[in-house]
C-alpha cells in the first residue's frame, strides 16, 4: 500500500512540474508588451514546428542549436522572450541563456499563451 501512495505522489509531482513549466514566467499580455517595446521573440522549437506555424515576428533558434547560435541574440542586455510547444524547451533555453550572461530572459512557456 505504501508503494502505491509513493507512486501516486510521484506522478502528481511530475504533472505539477509539467503545468508549472508550461505556464512560463510571464503572461501573454506581458510578453506582447515586452516585444512591442523591443524585446526579441525567440521560438526554440524545431525548424519543422516553426514552419508549421509560429508567432509573427519570432525568430527560430531551436534549443538544440542555441549554444552555437547565442551570438545572434546579442547584445546580452536586450530583453528576450522565449516560447516553445509546452514550455519545457523554453525553460531549458532560459537557463542556458542566463548561464551565458544574458541579463533579461523571460519564458512565455507554451506558444498558445501568446
Amino acid at each position: 500500500m505504501n508503494q502505491k501512495i509513493i507512486y501516486a505522489i510521484a506522478v502528481l509531482l511530475v504533472i505539477g512540474v509539467f503545468f508549472y513549466m508550461r505556464r512560463g514566467s510571464l503572461s501573454g499580455e506581458e510578453a506582447r508588451r515586452m516585444v512591442a517595446g523591443g524585446a526579441r521573440l525567440v521560438d526554440v522549437r524545431t525548424r519543422a514546428e516553426f514552419d508549421g506555424g509560429h508567432v509573427a515576428g519570432a525568430v527560430n533558434i531551436p534549443v538544440q542549436e542555441l549554444e552555437r547560435r547565442m551570438k545572434e541574440l546579442e547584445p546580452k542586455d536586450r530583453p528576450i522572450v522565449l516560447y516553445c510547444q509546452s514550455g519545457m524547451r523554453s525553460a531549458r533555453a532560459m537557463r542556458m541563456l542566463k548561464s551565458a550572461g544574458f541579463a533579461s530572459v523571460h519564458n512565455l512557456g507554451a506558444m498558445s499563451r501568446w
